[in-house]
């Protein structure tokens, strides 16, 4: 990777405080390393329990990083609280899981969306309101969807609205935490299509958190795979989907659905024999 990463974790560890007298804290991130290139799109993939989530959180502020630095296009921002952390939203965005849970169901979508572009901005209302008809646009959404309320649209629909908010002021890199894992396939897919899209003209990067190697072959560069908060292979997601190095990794391949039920059936044969063995 040339030129200074987008997204730097060096070291990173998060440690929980466990109940019970003078009882070691729990360490659940264990010096967590890894770059993100500009307009790069990779994944961090485990089970649920592995940690990946809590990555997401600690690079957005979310959950307070123990040990370790977090660096945004080469900036510290690891220990970033209050105003300096808010300003970082023009630079940093997150799109999660339930697209319904994260958007303010008592407005109307277009103020969802006036939000981060009157943020710090000398917009005017005009301004704003164009260039949410735009976003709306952009997402495949009818203008008019600005007056709506979130639960008059559909869970596709929703995550598209949550998506406009994100590259709303156009940041260097999106945490994209299971942002597919909610909808149905057919709908999956047109979100992957437009994160793409967007990525395309935006030159945004995305670190996509999921649990699907189905999404990550097709969607990322690269792959790091993390078991219980450490990274056990990183590659090409080619290379790692296809050629897994790591028992750990080839146990998540080969319990990955696939359409065809007689390759299903050898996967879950290999799975059994792995798990056998050792």
């Amino acid at each position: 990777m040339s030129g200074t990463p987008v997204l730097q974790l060096d070291g990173l560890a998060v440690r929980y405080p466990t109940r019970g007298f003078r009882k070691p804290p729990t360490t659940v991130i264990k010096s967590v390393s890894l770059e993100v290139g500009h307009a790069e799109t990779v994944a961090l993939v485990g089970e649920s329990g592995s940690g990946k989530t809590t990555i997401g959180r600690a690079v957005l502020g979310l959950t307070p990083v123990s040990d370790g630095r977090v660096l945004l296009d080469g900036r510290d921002i690891t220990h970033l609280t209050g105003r300096a952390r808010r300003l970082l939203s023009s630079d940093l965005q997150a799109i999660f899981q339930n697209p319904y849970g994260s958007l303010n169901p008592a407005l109307p979508v277009g103020r969802t969306l006036a939000e981060p572009l009157l943020a710090g901005s000398t917009r005017s209302r005009g301004e704003v309101r164009d260039h949410i008809g735009d976003l709306l646009r952009r997402v495949g959404l009818p203008e008019d969807a600005a007056d709506r309320y979130p639960a008059q649209f559909s869970g596709g629909q929703r995550q598209r609205i949550a998506i406009a908010r994100a590259v709303a002021r156009q940041p260097k890199l999106i945490i994209c935490d299971e942002p597919t894992s909610a909808l149905d396939v057919t709908t999956q897919a047109a979100a992957l299509d437009l994160l793409s899209e967007l990525q395309d003209t935006l030159g945004c990067a995305y670190l996509f958190i999921t649990h699907d190697l189905a999404v990550v072959k097709e969607f990322a560069a690269r792959t790091l795979v993390l078991q219980q908060g450490r990274i056990v292979e990183e590659g090409r997601s080619t290379d790692v989907c296809d050629q897994p190095q790591h028992e750990y990794t080839r146990r998540l391949v080969a319990a990955a659905p696939v359409p065809d039920p007689i390759a299903q059936r050898d996967r879950r044969a290999r799975r059994l024999t792995v798990e056998a063995i050792s």
